[in-house]
């Protein structure tokens, strides 16, 4: 049964209608829309939220009167209250769901609330997103009535006191409307199972009882169940068993570094597509075909502000100064990163949500992401983003015809300067030396700093090849098997010591 053929209520009909207002006046309904909601909270009375919306100028007045904040400045000033069962402290009512979520370098859980508001804002923008493939051209629209794997965490959730916490997919699993349970895969028992390898093991042995048009979930852990189930059943590719699958959503992580080696899994070719949705919200998703970014949403339930990734804004620890300077959507230039601030219905305020964005179409509000703000490196002044090392990855899997999984770089002394020190996961046999040089002259070629500093302070760039299992054992003893955890792209610090240590323990 096509999906495209499911009545919808008429209320998530009205919603879908795009506006024709521009971007600013979009943004600023938003705005609006989530300080009328919020004024008598606490927060609100303390910030003056009657006093913003009487503002001719509301963008700037929130901007002047509120203050930025990062995850433990909120949660120490205000989000302890709503764990601690107070109600209308940043969002009206009692918060009864939290995401936890860690990021991929924090060791402790983050607590983000969410509320109903925020839930029903997600599913609109799903179902924009859904209803944007009918612009794609030469799709088998046939398999979006089939089966959808979904590969997430537990949807099993932990009960606090007066709230329940767990991963956002568990929590957005107890709000799946009726229509859609029929799709959904692998079904809510084996959604529920925690631990990680017994739910891979679980999919694997249902898979051959499925018809899978849709995959979900980040690139490297639905790679490793395609791997298994091709294996198991000893299949020249994952088509032999789904004839019919034809999408892939991923987010959370580039593509680009795992598409050589997804692509061997599949007998024909495959529809990608992109989203940007984090604990915190439905930020953004693509919505034309082989499009270079993703569409942000600015028109349903998030005001988004952008603060320049720079020396100015941010100290060489990536953390973001107490007044950075912030644009609002319409202000910002294309080719700058820029990190990312969100207020949210679910009472998340001028939050650093810790991503960095770069705009590739403003007047499409297109963005693609190129970072974390922890994420980086710039020993000397080289400043190598994330998104510079994905693209040297992706360069060199093309030039050597080989799959890099995973990777990681990190930041070394080199007597009296400085070095890089990378460590990739490869199971086809290559030669480090020319890998590592690959991937510096590419960097070289991506980025004009670095090219300058290989030249003086940054004297050394090494390279390890390990096994993919080395990665996932590592993550392991981290607590964080499973589809929403993600390797770092940079190491720092106690993360960087751990993983050295692990490495010698392994050896």
């Amino acid at each position: 049964m096509p999906i495209f053929d499911i009545k919808l209520p008429n209320s998530i009909l009205k919603a879908l209608r795009l506006p024709t207002n521009n971007l600013r006046r979009e943004q600023l309904r938003v705005l609006k829309k989530l300080l009328k909601k919020a004024r008598f909270t606490a927060f609100g009375q303390a910030f003056k939220f009657d006093e913003i919306l009487l503002s001719k100028h509301p963008g700037k007045k929130f901007q002047e009167l509120v203050p930025t904040y990062n995850y433990n400045k909120i949660y120490s000033e205000w989000w302890h209250k709503t764990i601690e069962g107070q109600s209308d402290i940043c969002w009206p009512g009692k918060i009864k769901y939290y995401a936890l979520s860690s990021g991929t370098s924090e060791s402790s859980s983050k607590y983000i609330p969410i509320t109903n508001d925020l839930l029903k804002g997600n599913k609109t923008i799903m179902i924009k997103q859904l209803f944007s493939l009918r612009a794609y051209e030469n799709i088998p629209f046939s398999s979006i009535g089939k089966g959808w794997l979904t590969l997430g965490g537990s949807t099993e959730l932990q009960k606090g006191n007066g709230y329940f916490a767990g991963d956002l997919s568990g929590i957005t699993a107890k709000k799946t409307p009726l229509w859609f349970q029929p799709f959904y895969k692998p079904g809510k028992k084996i959604a529920k199972q925690k631990d990680w390898n017994k739910k891979i093991n679980e999919i694997v042995d249902k898979a051959p009882q499925w018809d899978i048009g849709f995959l979900i979930g980040v690139p490297a852990w639905i790679q490793l169940c395609v791997e298994q189930i091709v294996d198991r059943y000893k299949l020249n590719n994952i088509h032999e068993l789904w004839p019919n699958l034809a999408f892939f959503v991923h987010g959370g992580v580039s593509f680009e570094p795992y598409k050589k080696g997804f692509e061997k899994l599949l007998g024909k070719p495959i529809t990608y597509i992109e989203t940007y949705l984090a604990s915190e919200g439905f930020i953004a998703y693509q919505d034309r075909q082989n499009a270079t970014g993703m569409r942000l949403v600015t028109n349903e339930h998030i005001f988004l502000e952008f603060v320049p990734f720079d020396e100015v804004n941010f100290n060489a620890d990536g953390d973001m100064i107490d007044h950075p300077e912030a644009f609002m959507l319409h202000e910002v230039e294309e080719g700058k990163d820029y990190a990312l601030l969100i207020s949210t219905s679910a009472g998340t305020w001028r939050y650093l949500i810790g991503d960095t964005v770069r705009f590739v179409d403003k007047e499409r509000a297109e963005i693609i992401i190129t970072g974390r703000t922890k994420h980086f490196l710039s020993l000397v002044g080289e400043h190598l983003s994330v998104d510079n090392m994905n693209k040297a990855i992706q360069m060199a899997s093309e030039k050597f015809n080989i799959s890099i999984p995973e990777f990681t770089v990190a930041g070394v002394p080199c007597g009296n300067f400085f070095g890089h020190q990378w460590y990739i996961a490869c199971n086809d046999k290559i030669d480090e030396a020319e890998i590592c040089a690959c991937i510096d002259a590419c960097l070289n070629e991506l980025n004009d700093d670095y090219a300058v500093e290989r030249k003086s302070a940054l004297k050394e760039i090494n390279l390890k090849v390990l096994s993919e299992q080395h990665f996932l054992d590592f993550m392991k003893t981290k607590g964080k098997m499973g589809g929403q955890h993600k390797f770092p792209r940079v190491l720092k610090g106690q993360m960087l010591e751990d993983w050295l240590l692990f490495l010698t323990k392994a050896n």
